[in-house]
Order: C-alpha cells, then structure tokens, then sequence
C-alpha cells in the first residue's frame, strides 16, 4: 500500500459570483501516494517546470493533450495518469504551477497537526495568483512548438485545475476538455465554453456537492452546450487520482480500480471522438 498522507476575472461581476464548485478544502487534503515509475521527462515552457509524456512507438494519434494538476501537484499519482493518457496516444505535457510547493509537503492529510503555521488559504491565494498568470502564457508556448497540420489539442483539469480547463474551452486554441472532481469553478465558467465538455465527478463532494452540480448542468444545458455528465457512487472528492488501494473499486495493487480506470476511459473516448470530427 503507498504512503498515506484564480482562474476569475478581475471584473466586479465574476467576482461577486457565488462558487459552484468550492475553493480546493479539507476535502483536497485527503489521498495516497501510488506505486509506479514514470516514465516522462521535465522541460522548462514558458518559465514554468513541465512534464511531458510521449506515446509509445507506433501508437502516437497525432494530437496534444495539456494537463492541469490538483493541489498535490506534480506527484506520483499525476505523473502516472500522464503516463496513462499519453499510452492512449496522446503527447502529454502538464505544468507545475505550484513550482514546487504542493499542499502535501505541508499537509500529509487533513489530520496533520505537525505544521500548525502553514496557512492554508495564504497558499491558495498565492498559488493561484500565478498559475492565472502562467496558464495562458504556458498554453501559447505549447501551441506555438507544437501546433502544425492535423494537430488538435484537448485539455484535462483535476480539482484546482479544472477552471483552466473552462478558460481553454471558451477560447480557440483547445477543442475538447474534460476535468474530474472540480474545484474553483463559477456559473461563468460554465455559461463560456464553447468547447465540448466532460465532467467526471464524485457522489460524495462537498467541493462540487449535489444542488452545485445540478445548477451547473442546467447551465450547460440551457446554453445548449456540448457536454457528458459521469457520476461514481460510492466515492469521494480526489477518486481520479487519489484512489485508497484498499479498496478495488477504487485501486488495486496494481495501480488499477474500476472507478479510476472508468473515469479516465471516458475521458479518452471523449477526446477521441471529437478531436476525430
């Protein structure tokens, strides 16, 4: 078993605007670090440390896939999921806007009293305040190196980076998205893509919690939006990537769960699918 332990605008009328789904909480503090060996290499894009994943040889499907970390991070469990999606075929790059600094190496969980001074709004604050000005800037540099005939690209947020995930929908360089279990998300987030979008999402979450959800899917919906709504039962905020491999529902020890391996297979069938159209 592993070892337990904004993107808003400046305007008046966005920041007045209630959460749907809430800042990262205790919620987010909460996980296991898996097993496994990745397999990428680091890059510095646009002044920010990035992982990049290559498909195997022979399985490359051509398009670009840009990955938004959790609160935790550039950690094992990110990494191996990049790994997962670039088996898919896609080239996988995600970029570490905590430089360095993941809410774990202050937090182990919820529980953890040994660093009573770390502050964890303070953190918040400062992370998000430079991953909304790194986000746009790192995206460019991706598409400038990588952009050519026939490529696409798609985008995928866990938590903390899910509204990354809205902003790239509503402009042009992305053409499909997908976040799992989200945090940090507002009706405008919503109510501005114009890409479509996949939700992979928790019954239990008090990030995202049930009336959130529903109100959010009545958005999509009444925008005549793109859009397909996954809901696990029996698990909780973090399940995409923070699964207990004591349960295998969740994980096994092979780094396999049917809810994990189901969340992620839907997001790839998504992206498959409309980067093909």
């Amino acid at each position: 078993m592993g070892q337990r332990f904004s993107v808003f605008s400046s305007k008046s009328d966005t920041a007045a605007e209630e959460y749907l789904a809430k800042p990262s909480g205790a919620c987010c503090l909460e996980g296991t670090i898996h097993q496994g060996v990745s397999r990428g290499k680091w890059e510095t894009i646009a002044d920010v440390e990035t992982y990049i994943a290559t498909p195997p040889a022979g399985k490359e499907n051509g398009n670009v896939l840009l990955y938004f970390p959790d609160v935790w991070g550039m950690f094992p469990n990110g990494l191996l999921v990049m790994d997962a999606f670039a088996d898919a075929g896609y080239l996988v790059l995600g970029l570490d806007y905590f430089r360095g600094d993941p809410v774990w190496k202050h937090r182990k969980n919820r529980h953890d009293k040994t660093n009573p001074n770390f502050d964890y709004e303070a953190w918040k604050r400062k992370h998000t305040a430079f991953a909304d000005e790194a986000v746009p800037k790192w995206v460019k540099a991706v598409s400038d190196r990588y952009n050519g005939d026939g490529v696409k690209f798609a985008c995928v947020g866990y938590c903390f980076g899910a509204p990354y995930v809205c902003s790239e929908l509503a402009k042009d360089t992305v053409s499909v998205g997908a976040f799992a279990h989200p945090a940090f998300l507002k009706e405008h987030h919503f109510e501005n893509i114009k890409k479509p979008l996949f939700l992979s999402c928790s019954e239990t979450d008090h990030t995202f919690d049930v009336p959130s959800r529903r109100r959010a899917l009545d958005i999509l919906e009444k925008g005549g939006k793109t859009y397909h709504y996954q809901l696990f039962s029996g698990v909780s905020h973090g399940f995409a990537l923070r699964g207990d491999p004591s349960d295998p529902y969740q994980l096994n020890a092979g780094n396999v769960g049917w809810v994990k391996e189901q969340s992620l297979a839907g997001i790839v069938n998504w992206f498959d699918y409309w980067l093909a159209q």
